[in-house]
């Protein structure tokens, strides 16, 4: 008797186990990313902030083209995009600890540079330090220093990836 009741009990342990395992696998994890649906960069403010249904999800400040002030108006200006694209591919082979490709040149920025004779650019992302420098951390933020790109940290870039999708809309205002 004494041998029944040890083997039902150690059962009763390993079924109730089993079934607290099954639900925890089935819980989505806590830490899980909020996903954004909308990405706001500031410029003058170097704020980057993620939107999701509205609300402010997390700011990080950035650091732009080294050379900030107004639109981009053709390649090599220095000068980071102004307007509203969409985030169309993450990128994980850049030169950078990750990226998220911006969808400029759109139609009329296109059209801005041919009036003037030149190219628009291409390839504004979103991204982290160079690879290889990551310990630069913040510091990287003391001036601006891409070709035209919206910079964060390795880790912040990180977090962004998780939180947007391709196709997000992204607005970049002066």
């Amino acid at each position: 008797m004494r041998r029944y009741l040890s083997v039902a009990l150690a059962g009763g342990l390993i079924a109730t186990a089993a079934v607290f395992l099954f639900q925890a696998q089935q819980k989505p994890a806590a830490n899980a990313p909020t996903k954004a649906d909308m990405i706001l960069v500031e410029k003058r403010a170097r704020r980057l902030t993620l939107f999701s249904a509205g609300r402010k999800l997390k700011e990080y400040r950035v650091a732009l083209g080294f050379s900030p002030i107004g639109p981009k108006q053709h390649e090599g200006d220095g000068r980071t995009p102004e307007g509203k694209y969409t985030i169309d591919f993450h990128k994980s082979d850049s030169a950078f600890h990750r990226a998220l490709h911006i969808s400029y040149p759109d139609a009329a920025d296109g059209a801005r540079a041919a009036e003037a004779g030149m190219t628009p650019g291409a390839d504004i992302m979103i991204h982290g330090l160079p690879n290889g420098l990551s310990e630069l951390g913040p510091a990287h933020r003391l001036r601006d220093w891409t070709a035209g790109c919206i910079a964060v940290t390795d880790s912040e870039i990180d977090e962004i990836w998780a939180s947007v999708a391709d196709g997000t809309p992204i607005e970049i205002r002066p």
